[in-house]
């Protein structure tokens, strides 16, 4: 299995793009081919956060594919394109690090 992971750091308005983000993004993120599952988790607290620098971590979102051939096949899919687009939309991109890695446990 391949995880998706996308790491927001703290917008301006979080209430804001909060918003945009659970009511425009997540949608559309849904509809990605090949896509198992997707979670949203709001950052509570950090530990040992010196590698994250001055970067206050918001929202952590996981997307699961089956495989890495599901994966590469999501993300040359135009519902990822189209994902990518609303991301820039509601202003996530300037906020964003991302990342895929293979679940082994």
């Amino acid at each position: 299995m391949i995880k998706y992971i996308a790491l927001y750091k703290k917008p301006a308005d979080p209430e804001d793009f909060d918003r945009k983000y659970f009511e425009s993004h997540l949608p559309v993120v849904g509809a990605v081919p090949g896509l198992v599952r997707a979670e949203v988790a709001r950052v509570q607290r950090v530990f040992f956060a010196g590698f994250l620098g001055e970067t206050e971590p918001h929202l952590v979102a996981e997307m699961y594919f089956e495989s890495e051939e599901a994966f590469k096949a999501a993300v040359q899919s135009p519902e990822w394109a189209t994902s990518g687009a609303n991301l820039a939309e509601i202003g996530g991109m300037e906020l964003v690090a991302m990342f895929s890695a293979e679940v082994v446990a």
